[in-house]
């Protein structure tokens, strides 16, 4: 669903980008709080409203996620639909080397390769583009600010999305109400399919998170990783082959090297996960005497490798 949403926008114009963002906040919060009403998870909000720590970091991450919705959209119904892919695959870069950066991590030798040739790309980019692809950029920085906020939040999927488009919406309704007062709205003047359309934007928004937040709980971590690829792959091939966008040779050399940076993360993470459960397998089957100590080394070790980090769900 997240990979066809380049779909969706179009069908909402002459809607511009920020009335189709304005209307994506106010009709998801109703879809959500729908959802949540019926479900009765509400113990959450009043913990939250407790908490201004955390609440201002929804704060930050309601900021954040709303440039990227808005960028987002405006992308892809300017014809930018290829670069805005670009975006989320390069996402993952963006993340790790934000983790090195803000948080002092310490990459492993082909995490450092795969940066770099992710560098190399963006460079190779810049130059068949004639420009820096600032909407690829500012969608994978916008984003990896998100999922470093939302993990500092440590709320669950549906939960935070209520709590973030809850921050969005009174803007968001103040500038519905001050479109249609200027006479600069299409919810009421372009029929009933279109206001439709509009109001659907809610649903387009929150169900593939509800399904994402289904399959995290079902599906291991490593797969949903893998996974998640497919939402910059179905938005790419859209963009080259249904919004039939150019791609001359220069860009198909920085998606390549894109890719060859993706395919050394995924080998890598996949190697270091097999390593820690061959190493906690052996612990385990050691002597009682020693399994103590072992078994809690290794089993840290596992669970480093496999908690971080996270696959952020993705909502263009």
């Amino acid at each position: 669903m997240w990979g066809l949403v380049p779909l969706f926008w179009p069908l909402l114009k002459p809607a511009g980008a920020v009335e189709i963002l304005a209307h994506r906040m106010v009709w998801s919060l109703v879809f959500v709080g729908a959802a949540l009403l019926v479900l009765r998870r509400w113990a959450w909000a009043g913990e939250l409203l407790r908490q201004p720590r955390r609440l201002g970091l929804i704060t930050v991450a309601a900021t954040v996620i709303t440039i990227n919705w808005g960028l987002y959209i405006w992308a892809v119904n300017s014809g930018h639909v290829v670069e805005a892919s670009l975006g989320y695959f390069i996402n993952p870069l963006v993340t790790i080397a934000m983790g090195v950066l803000l948080l002092k991590e310490r990459l492993r030798p082909v995490q450092w390769a795969a940066v770099a040739t992710g560098c190399a790309a963006v460079v190779v980019l810049t130059i068949g583009y004639g420009r820096p692809p600032w909407i690829s950029l500012a969608l994978a920085f916008s984003f990896a600010t998100y999922g470093l906020v939302k993990k500092k939040v440590n709320l669950g999927g549906v939960e935070s999305l209520a709590a973030e488009t809850a921050i969005q919406f009174l803007p968001a309704l103040a500038y519905l109400m001050w479109l249609t007062a200027q006479g600069g709205s299409t919810f009421a003047t372009e029929g009933a399919g279109h206001a439709a359309l509009l109001a659907s934007a809610g649903i387009v928004t929150a169900l593939p998170l509800v399904c994402f937040g289904a399959a995290a709980i079902r599906v291991p971590l490593s797969t949903i990783g893998l996974l998640q690829y497919l939402t910059p792959v179905f938005q790419f091939l859209l963009g080259v082959f249904y919004f039939q966008e150019a791609m001359p040779p220069e860009r198909w050399a920085g998606f390549a090297l894109v890719w060859l940076a993706l395919t050394l993360l995924t080998w890598d993470a996949l190697r270091t996960a097999r390593r820690a459960s061959r190493t906690l397998t052996d612990e385990i089957s050691v002597p009682s005497s020693t399994k103590a100590t072992g078994t809690t080394s290794a089993a840290r070790n596992a669970e480093s490798v496999a908690s971080g980090p996270d696959p952020v769900d993705a909502r263009p």
